[in-house]
C-alpha cells in the first residue's frame, strides 16, 4: 500500500493591508480636540460632543475615534461613554518649509539684501514667510533682549521700506545696520533698544533712514538649520 506523500507545495499567504501609520488632518484635529477636552475639563468628550466639537455628525466622529484607536494613538473601554484615554501623543506635524538667504556684513552703503551680500540660507516655515521677500540676518549685541533677540540669533525680516509704529525693523542710518523698534511720534522718530543700558537712537531729518524690513521671526542659534559658505554672517545690533 503506497502512502501518499505530503504535498511540499504551499498556498501563498493572503496579504492584508498595512496598517496606515501616518494620521490624516481629520484624525489630528479630533485627537487635538480630545486632547484639550482632558487637559481643561479633567474628563474625555463623549463621541456627540467629540462631533459637535468638530461640527461633524456622530458617525463620522465615532469613525474617527474608531482610526485613532486602530492606529494606537486612543485607548476606550467599549462599555463607557466617557472612556477615551490618550495611548501615545501624536508625532510633531512637519511645517513645509522654504529657503531664505542669510545676509553678512553690510558695506559701502549697499542695500541689506543685495546679492552680493548673501553668504548662505536657512530653513524658515513657509506660512511664516508667505509670497513676501524675506532674509535673515545674524544679530551682534544685546540691544533687543529685551524682545527675546540676543546676541548669535537669526531674525526673519519682510523686505520692504515702509513700518509702523513698533515695529521691530532692521534700519541703515549711512552705512550702519541696525535692528531696534520703531517709534513715530508727531515728527520725532526714534530706534528704540530693548535694553535699558542702550540709548535710543534719535533720527534727524538728515541722518538718511532707510527701512529694509520688518523682524517677523526670531530663531535662535541653535534652531537654525542652514547651509553656510565660507564667510562672516554677522551684523551689529
Amino acid at each position: 500500500m503506497n502512502k501518499k506523500k505530503p504535498s511540499t507545495t504551499t498556498e501563498p499567504r493572503k496579504r492584508g493591508r498595512r496598517p496606515v501609520a501616518s494620521v490624516s488632518a481629520p484624525q489630528r484635529r479630533a485627537f487635538t480636540a480630545i486632547r484639550n477636552h482632558l487637559a481643561h475639563r479633567g474628563f474625555p468628550p463623549t463621541v456627540q460632543e467629540l462631533g459637535e466639537l468638530l461640527g461633524l455628525g456622530t458617525s463620522s466622529a465615532h469613525e474617527l475615534v474608531n482610526q485613532l484607536v486602530r492606529k494606537g494613538y486612543l485607548r476606550r473601554d467599549a462599555g463607557k461613554a466617557r472612556s477615551l484615554e490618550i495611548a501615545r501623543q501624536l508625532e510633531p506635524e512637519v511645517a513645509d518649509l522654504v529657503p531664505v538667504p542669510i545676509v553678512g556684513v553690510v558695506a559701502g552703503g549697499r542695500p541689506i539684501y543685495a546679492v552680493e551680500n548673501f553668504v548662505g540660507e536657512m530653513l524658515v516655515e513657509a506660512r511664516l514667510v508667505g509670497a513676501a521677500r524675506c532674509f535673515a540676518l545674524e544679530v551682534s549685541g544685546d540691544s533687543m533682549v529685551g524682545a527675546g533677540i540676543d546676541s548669535g540669533d537669526y531674525v526673519v525680516v519682510r523686505q520692504q521700506q515702509v513700518a509702523e509704529n513698533g515695529d521691530i525693523v532692521v534700519a541703515v542710518l549711512g552705512e550702519d545696520a541696525t535692528v531696534k523698534r520703531l517709534y513715530i511720534a508727531d515728527e520725532r522718530i526714534e530706534l528704540r533698544p530693548e535694553n535699558p543700558r542702550h540709548h535710543p537712537i534719535v533720527v534727524g531729518p538728515d541722518d538718511g533712514l532707510r527701512i529694509q524690513g520688518k523682524v517677523i521671526g526670531v530663531r535662535k542659534l541653535a534652531e537654525v538649520r542652514s547651509r553656510l559658505r565660507d564667510g562672516e554672517t554677522t551684523r551689529g545690533a
